[in-house]
This record gives C-alpha cells, structure tokens and sequence, in this order.
C-alpha cells in the first residue's frame, strides 16, 4: 500500500492526441488518488491541448514551442534562443506548485519541462507511446527517475513496460463490456444507426483519414454488402465525398444503406463497440484500445516514416489477434478476398479477441501513476 500520492505535478505534452490522451489519463489517475493535487499542463497555444487541457478542467501553461531540428537549418540557429524561453516558462510553471515531479509525454514541449526539471532537481517521470522513441524522450531519459514505454521492444535505458494510459471512454468501454457486451453493442449500434445484428467493419484512418485504405475497402463495397456485411467507414476530414460517390454507385445493385460514411466521428467509443472486426492503421494509441477491448483488427501500417507502425502491432498480430497488410498490398482484391470471410468468421474473430485482450494492457494509468509515486518518494519503490 502507498503512504501518500503526488501532490504537485507538472505533465508535459501536446500536439497531437497521441501525447494527450495518454497524458490526460494519467492526470485523471493521479486526481482520482489524491483529489487535492495540485496538476499543471504544459502545452502550446496550437496543439490539440490547447483546448482538450481546460475542457477536462486542468490548468494549462503556455510554452513556445520547441522542434528539434534533424538537420542543419535557419531553426538550428534559432533554437538556443527560442529553448531558453521555453525552459524558463517550464521552470516557472514547477515553481509555483513547488512540483514534486515533472512527467513528459514526448513532443515539442517535453524537451523544455526535462532541461527544467534537472535544472531545479525535480524528478522526471517520461512515458514513450511508440515502438521508437522520439528525440524528446531519448533525451530526458538519459536522467530521467523512471521511463515507462507503451511496448516491450521500445529501447530506453531502465525503461519498464507499462502499456498505454487508456482515454476515459475506452476505459470505461472495457469495463462496460465486461460486465454486459451485448447491451453496450446494442446501445452503441442504436446511437449511429446501426443494426447489432449485423457482422459490423469499422473502417478507419485516425482524423486525417488514409486515402489507400479508404480506396481498398470501398473498392471492394459490393463484395462485403454481399457477403451481409454492414459496414462504417470513417474517411477522415474531406475524404468522404470519393468514398460516398463510391457506395452511391452501387445503389442499383445493391442495399447501401449498409455502409455507412462519416468523415469522422466524436464518440469513437460507440463505434469500437459496435463492430466485430477494425481495418485501421497501426497508430500506437489504435493499437492499444484495441487490443484492450479485445477487438480483431487487419492493421495497415503507415508506409511513410520510421516503420514505427509496423512495430506497434507486431505484438497483437504476433499473438494472433490481428492481421498486418502492408500498404501496398491492400487492394479492394485484398480486401474482398479476406475481410468478408474473416468478419463472418465467428469463430475465429473469438479467437482473435482473445489472443488480442492477452497482450492489452488496461490499467497502465495506474502503472505510470505508480512511477510518479515512486519518483516523487511518495510511495514505496520497487
């Protein structure tokens, strides 16, 4: 048992959701076990938390925001400068809670909070959601108190492996389909006008969509309508209209009113709940809500960057509970070969849903507020 939690922590990162989310659960853990902790937020005036921090009722401060060039440039030049402002706004953000630990998510504005922390002698506390770390991380590790990664193969020194903090709906859907999966199913397929009877495909690319994927699963729209499938597509912002022509084309033939497009979707939760097979890429966060709530997944890696995606589902597809498609060898041939026959599949999407939920981590909120405990001398160490 812990003697007391942290009672002043400064939390950094911001600008995409794959930093804040994991940030906000965290935060959301380390309120639930000391509820008058003092929390601040580091982020930029551009990032997504700029409006997801005050909405959850976090204070957030304001940095300027750092890259770290990757080769030289006229912003190599500028970054002493521009470092040493944001440095200071981190220091003077521990200083007024007097912050007993500084936890950095990766991100433009980790870097600043870690130069800060060991400049007043705070302890870091880092969690690194990919399968390759970013330079942030590979930085503030190198003194960091803990490092915490989302998969077991991510090299950083002394790093444990705790999983991804899980955002508050998916945490809540796990433990509702633990405790009734059929009605969760059947509430969700009704909100987005579904029918829970139905074999359902969620297809998606995260917010911005993924113009391959999208053109292979609708490519292939006559296939899974035939096969008795209902289908939700989630194209990404401005992606939807080529996807709609699509299924529109197919009206003589066929019920359309089976495939469903939207170009995004707030309640992501109730579409996760709704369907029995997910093609997506293989964003870490995506990864990991997924193997968590037990749901099989085709997972088509991201072809561009540091194969980063490829390594974010290496574990679940390695286990059995989803399958990896390269980008390239995703076509509607692909598609209407495999998908229709593994989404009618009960069997073997159980299968799957069990092999998945054995690599899921669904308490690893806990597990990095335990680091913060840790670090901070507030708990015990291990």
């Amino acid at each position: 048992m812990k003697n007391s939690h942290v009672r002043s922590v400064v939390l950094a990162g911001g600008g995409t959701a794959g930093h804040v989310n994991p940030l906000l659960a965290v935060a959301d853990e380390l309120s639930r076990r000391e509820p008058a902790a003092q929390i601040r937020v580091l982020g930029t005036a551009a990032g997504l938390e700029a409006d997801l921090i005050p909405a959850r009722g976090y204070t957030l401060r304001e940095i300027p925001r750092v890259p770290l060039p990757r080769r030289p440039s006229v912003d190599l030049l500028r970054l002493p400068g521009r470092l040493t402002t944001a440095v200071r706004a981190a220091e003077a953000a521990i200083t007024e809670i007097d912050a007993e630990a500084v936890v950095g998510f990766g991100g433009y504005v980790s870097t600043p909070a870690y130069l800060a922390a060991r400049r007043l002698d705070v302890p870091v506390v880092i969690h690194e959601q990919n399968a390759r770390p970013g330079l942030a991380n590979r930085l503030g590790a190198r003194w960091a108190a803990a490092v915490g990664t989302t998969f077991a193969d991510t090299e950083l020194a002394g790093a444990t492996c705790v999983g991804l903090p899980l955002r508050r709906e998916i945490d809540a859907l796990v433990a509702a389909r633990e405790t009734d999966a059929v009605a969760v199913r059947v509430e969700a397929a009704d909100a987005l006008g579904l029918d829970p009877a139905l074999p359902t495909v969620l297809v998606t690319g995260g917010s911005s969509g993924a113009l391959s994927v999208n053109r292979a699963v609708v490519g292939a729209a006559g296939s899974l309508l035939d096969a008795g499938l209902q289908v939700l597509h989630l194209t990404g912002r401005d992606k939807a209209d080529e996807v709609r022509a699509a299924v529109a084309g197919l009206a003589a033939t066929h019920e359309i009113g089976r495939y469903q497009v939207r170009e995004y979707l707030t309640e992501m939760h109730q579409a996760l709940a709704a369907c029995d097979l997910v093609v997506a890429r293989s964003g870490a966060g995506t990864v990991c809500e997924l193997a968590a709530l037990g749901l099989p997944a085709v997972y088509v890696p991201l072809p561009i960057g540091n194969g980063e995606q490829r390594l974010n589902a290496a574990g679940v597809v390695g286990a059995g509970g989803g399958l990896l498609v390269a980008d390239d060898d995703l076509t509607p041939a692909w598609v209407a070969e495999h998908v229709p026959a593994l989404a009618t599949d009960r069997a073997r999407l159980e299968a799957m849903s069990v092999a998945a939920r054995s690599v899921g981590v669904r308490d690893a909120a806990a597990r990095v507020a335990d680091l913060v405990d840790a670090a901070a001398g507030t708990g015990e160490r291990a």
